[in-house]
């Protein structure tokens, strides 16, 4: 099933006058999201909760037919249930990051720690269970979109910059070398490398990297941190099982270490 619907929502309230003002609610306005999920009833409240926000949203009922519409549309986010025919969330997801740096957000039941830290190692950017919040899904959404937007900060040109020979990072042009190839990175992967870079040298702890990379509402979900510091050692580190860039300081947090000239 596939349904687009292009609208802004108009939100009625009273001044303490009582008169009545009209105001737009547009900060998702032209923002194309697919919903990918089987269950009809909640597929439709989702729809709901985002075009009342402006967007312009997307749906599909099972794997197959949600990457039938990403191909076609090419949405900002994408909602993607796990459990549902035809092929699996996680599926959908390992294609979608073939192509494409999208963030997703899977959203299910399957709520076990195993599930979410599965949920990430296939390329979700984050992981909300049902029953959820609406309040709780939209305001991730806006995080998500926000962090794809802003450019990761820079303390100095020196520090925004990095070449030992064997990687090469540019946070300003957003571009990532490994022995002169280019390397595909998330937005996601992007700014933890970043904060990492520009702290070289320095032990960040787990709360320091959850509060700067994914926001305060994330203060308890360490195992975002170790799966985005693992995708970083595989698509970084010469050898991810013994890493000299992205060092683990146990109990503590991880820190950039910086090498001398490699080949």
């Amino acid at each position: 099933m596939k349904l687009a619907i292009e609208s802004s929502f108009v939100w009625n309230f009273k001044y303490n006058n009582g008169q009545q003002k009209v105001a737009t609610i547009m900060e998702l306005a032209g923002i194309k999201i697919l919903i990918v999920d089987d269950d009809l009833n909640l597929g439709s409240m989702v729809e709901l909760l985002f075009y009342s926000e402006g967007a312009i949203v997307y749906r599909a009922t099972d794997g197959p037919e949600g990457l039938k519409q990403f191909y076609k549309h090419q949405p900002d986010v994408v909602i993607l249930d796990v459990l549902m025919p035809g092929l699996t969330g996680w599926q959908v997801c390992q294609q979608i990051r073939q192509l494409s740096d999208t963030p997703v957000i899977m959203l299910t039941t399957l709520k076990e720690d195993q599930d979410i830290v599965r949920g990430l190692e296939h390329g979700a950017d984050d992981y909300v269970i049902k029953p959820f919040s609406t309040e709780v899904l939209k305001a991730r959404v806006k995080a998500l979109l926000r962090r794809i937007k802003v450019v990761p900060e820079q303390k100095t040109a020196a520090s925004s910059q990095y070449d030992d020979g064997y990687l090469s990072i540019d946070l300003e042009k957003r571009r990532v070398f490994v022995k002169g190839e280019s390397v595909k990175i998330s937005a996601t992967e992007l700014k933890l490398l970043a904060y990492l870079l520009i702290n070289a040298g320095h032990v960040l702890s787990y709360q320091q990297i959850l509060n700067h990379v994914w926001g305060p509402e994330y203060q308890d979900n360490t195992d975002y941190v170790h799966v985005y510091v693992s995708h970083l050692r595989r698509k970084l580190e010469n050898n991810a099982s013994h890493p000299i860039y992205f060092l683990t300081e146990h109990g503590m947090g991880y820190r950039f270490e910086k090498q001398t000239h490699m080949k």
